[in-house]
């Protein structure tokens, strides 16, 4: 098991979180892919997207639901800061996951996190767990609890 999914799978038991997480045998890389393998509908897929702060550096996650895409200059407003793209080495240095797994759960540092509400529109949603092959069901309030996002809107 790689320390990605071992490190998600303890933050949903610190988090009292009792769900099961899932491997995926076609892959979970994409929201369309994760809605295919878990059987749900596109928005009940909680896309973890990352952005770099030009003032900060450090990344700011924005949990949307998987139909969405975020709009820079809302987010940017949101965040307080400009907005730019995050590279693969910033997001694993600061959140643990390399993209297409990130995790909401499990980062290896605090970050400023975000929540679409559309998210709570359903009982249940899939987030990554920390690789692009797993997955996992969550009701929204107990995702966005655990991952600490705070409501915007940025989509």
């Amino acid at each position: 098991m790689s320390k990605s999914l071992k490190r998600v799978k303890a933050a949903l038991i610190d988090a009292g979180l009792n769900t099961e997480v899932r491997e995926m045998a076609d892959g979970t890389r994409t929201a369309a892919d994760a809605a295919r393998a878990c059987g749900c509908e596109i928005d009940q897929i909680a896309k973890s997207i990352i952005f770099r702060g030009d003032r900060s550096g450090h990344v700011v996650l924005f949990l949307t639901a998987g139909g969405n895409q975020v709009d820079a200059t809302k987010a940017s407003a949101l965040a307080g800061e400009p907005l730019g793209k995050a590279d693969a080495t910033l997001i694993r240095a600061e959140t643990g996951f390399a993209i297409g797994g990130v995790s909401p759960v499990g980062l290896i540092s605090p970050v400023k996190a975000f929540y679409d509400a559309r998210l709570t529109d359903f009982d249940v949603v899939w987030a990554a767990a920390g690789t692009p092959r797993h997955v996992f069901p969550a009701a929204p309030a107990d995702l966005i609890a655990a991952c600490g996002a705070q409501p915007g809107s940025f989509v």
